[in-house]
């Protein structure tokens, strides 16, 4: 996760790093991984707990609207998710309310918990106000 945090706004830094705070409440902080596999990453999450990001990344233009694709990866967990009672979005809208325009459409992705998720929302849509 280091060495793609400082591609992401600053936002995305502020809704990983409030993840990574202790708060006994919330049962934070989380334990960040990566295993570079969107669907074993997402396994684990479905058996013990997590949210899944991979948000769009200004440092590689190629990669400004988010990496995964839309039909093939994105829309297929996120209805697995809904089944499970959490859901996907793309910090904007949720990932099954998308239409598609192009078979190969790249989004950013956020997909757990419905709790979670609502957080990466706000994070992403600035509703938080972030630390000067």
């Amino acid at each position: 996760i280091n060495a793609e945090y400082m591609g992401w706004s600053p936002n995305i830094n502020a809704l990983v790093s409030y993840f990574k705070e202790y708060d006994k409440a919330t049962n934070r902080p989380y334990a960040t991984r990566y295993v570079g596999s969107l669907v074993s990453d997402f396994h684990r999450n479905l058996l013990y707990g997590g949210i899944y990001l991979y948000p769009a990344d200004n440092k590689d233009p190629k990669k400004s609207t988010g990496k995964l694709r839309l039909l093939y990866e994105c829309a297929p967990l996120s209805h697995m998710a809904e089944v499970a009672g959490g859901r996907g979005s793309t910090g904007e809208v949720n990932v099954l309310d998308l239409v598609p325009t192009s078979i190969h459409q790249r989004v950013p992705l956020y997909i757990g918990n419905s709790s979670d998720v609502d957080i990466c929302e706000k994070y992403v849509r600035g509703d938080v106000v972030l630390d000067a």
